[in-house]
């Protein structure tokens, strides 16, 4: 390959691999958007009926009722080997470790701020949370994990999830693991009609108050279009992942960790930084033998060959500006020190320190939560945890006469000067009772 020098950034760099797409920043397509719109536009006027055609439409399924029983729940998980079972609770005790931790790092909290003038905090969990778990070519199971769990401990009441059958079968270890991460409610359900469904509520399906979990192009529009009606974890796109590495990292582990990520997807994107050309070279070597014969070759191979790129810069300092340029969803680390990154790092959904540590165990094992942002979200979100399904909330207590008589001349004066008279009289009408004076705009006297 032709080295060429990268264009668009503030760091100084040769790439040996430039992707054939011009951005990696790229939303929904204007089809995507319309189909979107209109399958939601006739869920909100027909409901179940709407529901259940599209779901014949789109996935040949249409039940009376899309809600499994508990005979039907308990005869799925009896077909799921025991092993598959054990991993899934222990993979669940991480997750759960982990969303009790952050739950513990929130604290609610009361001062009193003047003599009986008391302001507080608390962390309330919204009442009812949607998690979509995808289907499609491979069945996110550890997305129920991610949601459902996160979602318990956080103490939302409700849970209801949605996973589509697979090829006409229901996907039996996924619906195991939605019913032993604690959902309350398991439909049988996907695409843009169970996003729908559980956000504006038809007949036989509650709504809910926020929606979580990844999804595909259509399900991710059907998230951005309504939020706002209800809330949404993050905006997600196609699964990203880059690497920086210097000379000391393995290059044909490199190459394989590039590729785990990029089989999620055609168009997700794999990037390199490193800063050793030497190793670049043999990275993109290692890529192109393991690609002829990896099973996901037709995902994997066409993520590389259209959004990969290999970026050879001077120093590791450098390797990290552009890396935060990148902003991407999951950050590889793969220098001697990897810690360094935990200090100049700024911009990414998760870092995974050093050669021990794997995006997959993120995706699949480790216990930290694998729904991340994309498209450069990372520059001003994180991923879901156990505070996106918590309101914090605020109140406010006067019990002192004295004090309140204080903040209602204050509220008078600082009223006034934005010309809100209302908020104003507010104000005065505490200082007058409460200091025994008159009101200057009424005749009205208050009792001893």
């Amino acid at each position: 390959m032709t080295a060429t020098t990268a264009i668009s950034s503030a760091v100084d760099s040769v790439m040996l691999k430039e992707p054939a797409q011009s951005s990696v920043h790229r939303g929904s397509t204007p089809e995507v958007r319309a189909t979107v719109e209109g399958v939601i536009a006739d869920i909100r006027e027909r409901g179940d009926a709407a529901v259940r055609e599209y779901s014949q439409k789109f996935d040949k399924y249409a039940p009376e009722s899309f809600l499994l029983t508990k005979e039907q729940l308990e005869d799925i998980i009896a077909r799921v080997p025991e092993q598959t079972i054990e991993d899934i609770k222990f993979v669940q005790e991480q997750v759960r470790v982990m969303a009790q931790k952050q739950l513990e790092s929130l604290t609610d909290f009361e001062i009193e701020t003047l003599p009986g003038v008391f302001l507080g905090q608390k962390n309330v969990p919204i009442q009812a949370a949607g998690a979509y778990i995808p289907g499609g070519k491979y069945p996110l199971l550890a997305s129920a994990h991610m949601t459902i769990i996160t979602a318990k401990v956080a103490g939302v009441e409700r849970v209801a999830a949605c996973t589509p059958l697979i090829q006409g079968e229901i996907p039996d270890a996924t619906v195991a693991a939605m019913y032993l991460a604690g959902a309350d409610e398991i439909y049988l359900l996907g695409g843009i009609q169970a996003v729908a469904a559980l956000a504006i509520g038809t007949e036989t399906i509650k709504p809910v108050n926020m929606l979580a979990g990844p999804g595909n192009a259509f399900v991710a529009e059907a998230k951005r279009q309504l939020f706002g009606e209800v809330g949404i974890d993050l905006f997600a796109g196609p699964t990203e992942v880059l690497i920086v590495a210097d000379e000391h990292a393995d290059p044909f582990i490199v190459a394989v960790d590039l590729l785990s990520q990029a089989e999620h997807g055609p168009d997700s994107p794999a990037v390199l930084i490193t800063t050793s050309e030497e190793l670049g070279r043999k990275v993109i070597e290692h890529i192109d033998t393991i690609l002829v014969d990896m099973p996901t070759r037709d995902y994997a191979g066409a993520a590389w060959r259209d959004w990969g790129a290999v970026h050879v810069v001077a120093t590791l300092d450098d390797a990290y500006v552009l890396a935060d340029e990148y902003a991407y969803e999951h950050v590889q680390i793969l220098t001697e020190n990897p810690r360094e990154a935990l200090e100049k790092m700024h911009d990414y959904g998760a870092l995974f320190l050093g050669e021990g540590t794997c995006v997959s165990y993120g995706d699949k094992v480790i216990g930290t939560n694998h729904v991340l942002p994309t498209r450069g979200a990372a520059r001003y979100t994180g991923g879901l945890w156990v505070g996106k399904y918590l309101r914090t909330v605020t109140y406010q207590e006067v019990t002192n006469t004295e004090s309140s008589a204080f903040f209602g001349e204050l509220c008078g004066r600082a009223s006034r000067v934005e010309r809100f008279e209302g908020h104003a009289r507010s104000g005065d009408v505490r200082a007058a009772k409460y200091r025994g004076t008159s009101l200057p705009w009424s005749d009205h006297t208050f009792g001893n």
